[in-house]
Formats: C-alpha cells, structure tokens, sequence
C-alpha cells in the first residue's frame, strides 16, 4: 500500500508528523543486536544469534512489502517548525549511548565465550552492522551546525575507526556526488566487490586531503590537534587499546573485521544510492547543480523508519541541510525496487544486481547514454548489450542552462 502526496496546500497549523513517536525505532532498531548474544545467554539457543542478521535482512524488507511505501510530503510552511522542534534532535542523541552499549557488549560478549565460527562470525556480523547504523547517524548528525551535533557525530563515528567520514561526506561527496570524479558515486557495470576498492580507499584521502586544505587556510598544521581525522583517530585509538589490553591480542583481529564490516554497510550504501547515475558537465566545465533525480529514492516505510529516512536520499542531496524529518518525495524519480536491507542482499549477488538494475537505470535516464556513469572498461559493451546508441556531447547541452555548480 502506498499513502499519496500530501497537499502542499495543507496549513501547517494543521499538519501533524504521523511517523513523530515511529522515529523512535530508529533508537530500538539497534538493540537487536545486542539481545541476540543476550537472549542466547538467557535461552541457550543459538537461533538468537542469528536473529539480528535474520531481521534486518529479511524481517524489514518483508514488513517493507507489507506497509508499502509512504510518499506523504510535510507542507513547507511546517518545515521550519519542523526543524525548530528539539524532539527529533534529541532522538537521534538517544541513540549515540545505544550504539556504544551495543558495540561494547557484543564485544565483550565475543571475548569471554567460545563459540562454533559460524555462530562466532554471526555476531561479528551483527556488530559490524552496530557501527552501520553509526554510519549513519554520523551521516545526520554529521551535516548540522552546531558544535554538539557535530563532536557525537565524531564519537559515533570513530567506534569503527570511520572519523573521517562527515569530512569526506560533507566537503567531498557532496560536491562531486553522481560524476566519474566521485569514488563514492558507482558505475554501471561495477560491481560491489570492485566498488569496495575504490571508495574506501578513496575516500580516506579524499577527506585527509579536503582536511589539509581547511587547517591550511586557517594557519594549522595537518597534524594539529584541530585536524578532526586526528581527533577521531585518538578516540578509536583509546577504545580499541583499552578492549585489547583488556582481553588480549586475539581483540586485533576481531575489531578489524568488525570495523571492516561497519565500514562496508556504508559502502553498500553508496554503492546503491547513486549507481549509474551522472550530472551533465556544461560548456564551462564545471557539472550542473545536484538535483534530486541525481539519487535513486526510496519511500519503503519499515526500513525508512530505522534509517532516519536515508533513503529519501534524492531530497537530501538536492537539500542536504534538511533534517530527516523534513524530507520529501518528488514525483518521477529514480526508485528503488525495495529498501536498503534489501538492495544491500541484491548487491552482494552482482548478477542479480545487474539484472534488476541496469534496466531500471536505462529507464530512470529514458536510455540517455550521456546520463549515464558507465565503468568505463564496460562502457562499450553494456551500450551494445541493452541496444543503446551514443549520442552527441552532453557538454553543450547545458549551456543555455547557465553557470552550473559543483553540487
């Protein structure tokens, strides 16, 4: 079932946010994690252990099919009320203890019992997606203003050793998001164990790059102490050398695969939001401003609600300064099948990505090769593949367009 578009006449006297107390799962949602090792402890049953992975990667894109998609939009006039109001705030801060509390006691869990190693990496698993979810809750809070929002960003995300993100996001994603340039924006074509290779490299030095550009212009050293990479390094530094003076040398490479894996659930991320899709470079050679079609959508409720409406990434890279709250639904955009916990299955199956999402690529550009972001080794075949034909230079056609931006 879908729920249609709001009015965009409604008052805003009258518009009331019926998701307001849903949020809330967006802080339960990871607590799975965590009851799975202690519900095994209580019970014996090693079905538990499982029960997080079996959730999220199957229970939420079932409930996605079943409650369907809500494209509901607040009216503008509310959204300063919106972003005014202290109560979506101080959710996404409730949520910041939840992933240090489920992150230390899955660790600690994994360190004091012996278990089979597929019940052992069953919990690796699990953990890894607790530092996911601080992924992307550095990602919310990471684009706000003010010094609070912005130091929880940093302690959430340095628990997987990610510090650099909100730098890299911020100041590079966004700029080159959806153009060849981005190692963050994926190929049609590319697989997500290649993607895996580029952007997470490339995204390291891309924000220690954009971080020595900004301490520079303020007269820092690139090894200060005001180098918010070194600063999220000390914190990931001290928590991990703590756990491992704590239980042992085999923490090493246990924190390893669980930050590898937190890590890779945004990588799975990025790998979908953007596959394939390209921002037109105009006659001054800069590329057209970030629009929502730019950003494959998705309006699946359940897995929304656990996600602080990341998938409603078309608005937030056309307006990255909106809350989550604040996002909206724009008609014809390019739309996900199913939400995250689902393409995340699909993308690590690449043929099945391949055959689901290279046809509705070439749909949501209306088969416009130059709107596409091909790999270029595979550029010439996936054009003889799908039976497209190369057309002129999309260079000039946006030079009536104006001045473009860089997004």
């Amino acid at each position: 079932m879908t729920t249609n578009v709001l009015n965009a006449n409604t008052n805003a006297a009258e518009y009331r946010d019926r998701k307001r107390y849903a949020w809330l799962l967006s802080v339960i949602a990871p607590l799975a994690a965590p009851a799975g090792p202690w519900l095994y402890l209580q019970t014996g049953q090693t079905f538990w252990l499982w029960s997080f992975l079996a959730f999220f990667y199957f229970g939420i894109p079932v409930l996605d099919r079943v409650f369907g998609e809500d494209r509901s939009n607040p009216p503008e006039s509310a959204v300063p009320a919106l972003e005014a109001d202290n109560y979506y705030r101080y959710i996404t801060w409730a949520v910041v203890p939840v992933l240090w509390f489920g992150f230390l006691y899955n660790v600690h869990f994994l360190a004091t019992h012996s278990l089979p190693w597929y019940l052992w990496l069953a919990v690796v698993i699990a953990t890894g997606n607790v530092l996911g979810f601080g992924l992307n809750l550095g990602h919310e809070l990471g684009h706000k203003k003010t010094w609070i929002d912005r130091k929880l960003a940093l302690l959430t995300l340095s628990l997987g050793g990610y510090g650099h993100f909100s730098i890299e996001h911020n100041r590079g994603h966004h700029r080159w998001v959806a153009t060849p340039d981005d190692p963050a924006s994926s190929r049609m074509g590319e697989s997500i164990w290649r993607f895996v290779f580029r952007e997470m490299p490339g995204a390291y030095f891309r924000a220690w790059d954009l971080e020595i550009e900004r301490l520079e212009r303020i007269g820092k050293s690139e090894w200060s102490l005001d180098n918010e990479i070194i600063q999220g390094g000390i914190i990931t530094t001290a928590l991990y050398g703590g756990l491992i003076a704590i239980f042992g040398t085999p923490m090493i490479p246990l924190l390893g695969l669980i930050a590898f894996w937190g890590a890779f659930q945004l990588t799975s991320a990025n790998y979908i939001e953007h596959y394939g899709l390209v921002r037109q470079k105009l006659a001054n050679g800069r590329y057209e401003q970030t629009q929502p079609h730019h950003s494959w959508n998705s309006n699946h409720i359940a897995s929304n609600l656990a996600l602080f409406h990341l998938q409603r990434h078309s608005d937030h890279h056309a307006h990255p300064t909106r809350s989550y709250q604040s996002l909206r639904d724009f008609p014809e955009l390019p739309t996900l099948p199913v939400g995250y916990f689902g393409m995340f299955i699909m993308a690590y199956v690449p043929p099945l990505w391949f055959r689901v999402m290279n046809p509705m690529l070439i749909k949501a550009v209306g088969g416009d090769v130059s709107r596409i972001n091909f790999m270029p080794a595979k550029r010439q075949r996936l054009i003889q593949q799908y039976g497209l034909q190369e057309q002129a230079s999309s260079e000039m056609k946006g030079a009536a367009v104006g001045v473009g931006a860089e997004g």
